[in-house]
């Protein structure tokens, strides 16, 4: 289970140094092999291959009614592996869609990771902290 937030840069070559204290857990659970693809709300999504394996299954079985958003997630994706210092490159193309230049926030999201541009990220929950909560909230206890 990934959680937590992480502020991170991408080097010259577009390289992303993964936290230690996710690397254990790719390795011995993906053999250090991940898949990036594009996140309908502007960032990227990072999956050990495993869990990217179970989310291509369920986005293939779509009817056609959704082929376009089977092109945005599978069309997208783009396999990539950690190096022996814990680095991943990101595509240019991936990078492009997502706004991403050098200043980055990836976020554990369970299953998965989001890679976001730093300041998209930073003004998107800034305008949600300001907007009313979902009701999925509503009689959640904090």
């Amino acid at each position: 289970m990934f959680q937590g937030a992480s502020s991170l840069s991408l080097d010259a070559k577009g390289r992303l140094s993964m936290p230690t204290r996710h690397r254990d857990v790719l390795a011995s659970q993906a053999n250090n092999q991940l898949t990036i693809t594009k996140h309908p709300h502007g960032c990227l999504m990072i999956f050990p291959r495993p869990e990217w394996e179970k989310f291509r299954d369920r986005i293939a079985q779509l009817p056609m009614a959704a082929q376009w958003w089977k092109r945005i997630f599978m069309g997208n994706a783009m396999d990539v592996e950690l190096d022996g210092t814990g680095r991943m490159l990101v595509s240019p193309e991936l990078r492009s869609s997502a706004g991403i230049e050098k200043e980055t926030m990836l976020l554990g999201m369970g299953d998965h990771f989001e890679l976001w541009d730093r300041a998209t990220y930073e003004a998107k929950e800034a305008e949600a902290l300001l907007s009313d909560m979902p009701d999925a909230f509503k009689d959640f206890s904090f």
